[in-house]
């Protein structure tokens, strides 16, 4: 192939567009190896190949003569993904001129939120609700849920975008929210205090993307990639235990008068009206175009349905595996429809349902409180079972004859 199809000037111009493209992938959540494929065949669309280093949060491309090197801060939004995804299907054949993506970039981060803050803020009450619904339907944990829900929702939105409290935010989340709940429940004199209870309002702060990545770039080779991506997971869950922790000392607290217990006050039922109020919260908070919601029930109750029927057979902490495998497969299956996007965007919804990371955060809080032995080896049981979960899935899927995801003209 020649080494370069257009005057410099394009190309130059091409670059450009690649690397920042690339960036805005990365920041939207790809997995560095299809980041690194769609630049590669969209480069090739452009008539020219060029050296390419692509590692999380860091993007270079071109050699030492001529290099275009972007670092990308801010993150895509939920609902840029789907335009973002089809910008890159259309560059990797050559359907757009380098200067024209370049603009259909910038047109797609400059897309303003769909709906207002507070709408958000609803949202992510609703999604807490519903993960209280879940994982402990009681009244009392109900009513915290949704308080709790629109106190964290409201810093996210308000505070999450002050680059200085950014990376705060989940430490200082899980701090008000731990105060808030433990010390209500101590001023009321209730005897115990659920960890359990704090799970609902926290859960976006749960890495869930993090921990899918690096799996996901684990298992294709990309071992530097995985790596960091899994330690950034642990380390959040580190910053969650910590808040959790100081406020359980500022609180006053023993260890035995913690506990993790798990309660149904509103019957069977609960946990799939908590998968409908989900899909809701989703959708207010994250904006997703309308003809994705039958498509975010259907993965919602494809991992949830799964990680019980796993859970019923074999036991609670590999429930995970089963969870896993439905879900990664059924991602994997609707990646390939027309206007979807990336694949670890269709995942984290359900994803977040397998509670790995709820397991973890417990698990660290416990170890870190005295209160049990036993929880390293939980959460670790619980993260190696969906990890493997989701690499059998991958391992079933590519021996499956079928074209290339990105080589796919029906989803163009």
């Amino acid at each position: 192939m020649s080494e370069v199809a257009e005057p410099v000037e394009d190309q130059a111009v091409a670059m450009d567009f690649l690397a920042r493209l690339g960036a805005t992938m990365l920041a939207a959540g790809y997995p560095v190896n299809i980041v690194r494929l769609a630049l590669q065949r969209t480069a090739r669309a452009y008539g020219f190949s060029c050296p390419m280093l692509v590692l999380p949060n860091f993007i270079q491309i071109g050699d030492v003569d001529r290099t275009r090197m972007v670092r990308e801060e801010s993150p895509v939004r939920f609902d840029q993904t789907f335009p973002l995804g089809n910008l890159v299907r259309t560059a990797h054949r050559g359907g757009i001129s380098a200067a024209a993506g370049s603009a259909e970039l910038d047109r797609i981060l400059a897309l303003p939120p769909p709906y207002p803050a507070w709408v958000g803020v609803i949202g992510y009450a609703l999604q807490s609700i519903a993960y209280g619904l879940m994982l402990q339907p009681v009244p009392i944990s109900m009513i915290a849920a949704a308080g709790l829900g629109v106190v964290v929702g409201v810093l996210r939105r308000f505070a999450g975008p002050l680059l200085g409290l950014r990376y705060l935010l989940p430490a200082v989340c899980a701090f008000v929210v731990t105060l808030t709940l433990f010390g209500l429940e101590k001023l009321l004199d209730v005897g115990h205090f659920d960890l359990r209870g704090l799970i609902a309002p926290l859960v976006a702060f749960l890495p869930g993307v993090a921990i899918t990545l690096g799996v996901i770039e684990s298992a294709t080779g990309e071992i530097v990639s995985g790596s960091a991506r899994l330690v950034a997971g642990l380390m959040q869950l580190a910053q969650l235990a910590l808040g959790i922790v100081i406020a359980i000392q500022l609180v006053g607290l023993t260890s035995a008068e913690i506990t993790d217990r798990t309660g149904n006050f509103f019957g069977p039922w609960a946990p799939w009206l908590g998968l409908v109020v989900l899909a809701i919260g989703i959708k207010l908070e994250h904006g997703p175009p309308r003809q994705f919601l039958p498509w975010l029930v259907l993965i919602l109750f494809v991992s949830y349905a799964s990680q019980r029927v796993t859970a019923l057979a074999i036991g609670g902490y590999i429930s995970g595996f089963g969870g896993g495998l439905a879900l990664m497969l059924c991602a994997l299956a609707l990646s390939r429809r027309p206007n979807m996007p990336a694949l670890q965007t269709i995942l984290a919804p359900g994803f977040w349902l397998l509670v790995p990371s709820s397991v973890g955060l417990i698990g660290i809080t416990e170890i870190t409180s005295g209160a049990s032995s036993q929880s390293v080896i939980a959460m670790l049981a619980s993260m190696i079972s969906i990890a493997l979960g989701f690499q059998v899935a991958l391992a079933i899927w590519n021996s499956i004859p079928k074209r290339d995801w990105i080589d796919d003209d029906s989803r163009t």
